[in-house]
């Protein structure tokens, strides 16, 4: 059968190391990528598609963190203080040279993953919470220096406007046109992730998430695979703030303060620490909630209270939801949502047996 291990043999290491080793798998894979390749951005409706693209965005950053924070252990409050880092690099890019999107986007990247560098260079000496007090001053940092200093920010409520990104004569100015433009990024950010935890790099970084004494005693270089943990995570980081601010059209310090940073770490502990599955559960999870809660509430909210206290309940209420999700997964099942679908399937696998 499709979905059974057994009479599946492999016979090089090449098979062996696939990423989707059994058949059920790449079916899926195949179904999957029919469905949000052709059968979404030609169905939905333009209000949908724009949710929808801010869903791939928030998968991006939420790989990014889960890489430093799932994977190798460092707490990070900073990660919208590091959005922001490449979207003011690559909004500034594009309007004072006139730089294509392709430059910008790495540029904002690169730059973010040397903020980020700096900003992690004293988790060789602290950790846990101290660790996460260190980020939280690297994002207000960033932020107060983002907001004052003009030639970063260009002045009065500090935003600059970027025009929308261009493949040669066509200006991707529908939401289904940037729908596919930023679903190349999901998909290479995911290929990008499971490969990174797959290689050399990877398996330090685990190594210094589970034990870092022991990793340093076995030859890791714990510093270097720190600072480089954070580089790759702000790099995803920066990438996300300039796809951010490709898709909205503008730059400004407010898309990306604390609030921003603790969404990314909600969405990477609902979802599940450690898990790219997790990251995109995580993603989806905390970017739809605002807007199932508001359809909830203008559904059956006027049942229970007033026109005017419906409306100021909604922002408090999704603020309530997610610290109440934070605690419930932290108690009930610390791996989240990752985790549930793993017993899903570990059930399936095995049906109709019980064993």
């Amino acid at each position: 059968m499709i979905h059974r291990e057994c009479g599946v043999l492999k016979t090089t290491y090449e098979a062996d190391m696939g990423l989707y080793p059994l058949p059920i798998a790449k079916w899926t894979v195949a179904a999957l990528g029919v469905l949000f390749v052709v059968v979404i951005p030609l169905s939905l409706h333009e209000y949908y598609l724009s949710v929808a693209n801010l869903v791939w965005i928030a998968v991006i950053g939420a790989l990014g963190l889960n890489i430093l924070v799932g994977y190798t252990g460092q707490v990070s409050i900073g990660h919208g203080a590091f959005m922001s880092v490449g979207a003011y690099t690559a909004a500034n890019l594009a309007n004072r040279l006139g730089s294509p999107w392709p430059v910008n986007l790495l540029a904002g990247g690169l730059m973010a993953a040397l903020i980020g560098a700096i900003v992690g260079i004293p988790s060789l000496r602290i950790k846990g919470l101290y660790l996460a007090i260190a980020t939280l001053a690297g994002q207000l940092i960033i932020e107060w220096t983002i907001n004052h200093v003009t030639f970063i920010s260009g002045g009065v409520q500090a935003s600059i406007e970027v025009a929308r990104p261009r493949l040669g004569p066509m200006v991707l100015s529908s939401q289904r046109d940037m729908y596919y433009f930023l679903l190349v990024f999901v998909v290479l950010g995911i290929a990008g992730t499971m490969n990174l935890m797959r290689t050399r790099v990877g398996r330090a970084f685990i190594a210094i998430r589970d034990h870092d004494i022991a990793a340093e005693i076995i030859g890791i270089n714990i510093f270097r695979y720190k600072l480089l943990a954070f580089a790759i995570s702000s790099f995803y980081a920066g990438v996300t703030g300039v796809l951010y601010t490709y898709f909205l059209g503008i730059a400004n310090y407010e898309q990306f303060q604390i609030g921003v940073s603790i969404d990314y770490l909600a969405m990477i502990i609902i979802g599940g620490l450690g898990s790219v599955l997790g990251s995109i559960f995580g993603a989806i999870f905390v970017t739809l909630l605002p807007i199932v809660i508001r359809y909830a509430m203008e559904a059956f909210g006027g049942i229970f209270f007033a026109p005017q206290t419906v409306l100021n309940l909604i922002p408090n209420l999704r603020l309530m939801l997610f610290g109440a999700l934070i605690i419930f997964f932290l108690i009930v099942e610390p791996e989240g949502l990752n985790r549930l679908w793993r017993n899903i399937r570990s059930y399936f696998r095995v049906w109709p047996f019980a064993y």
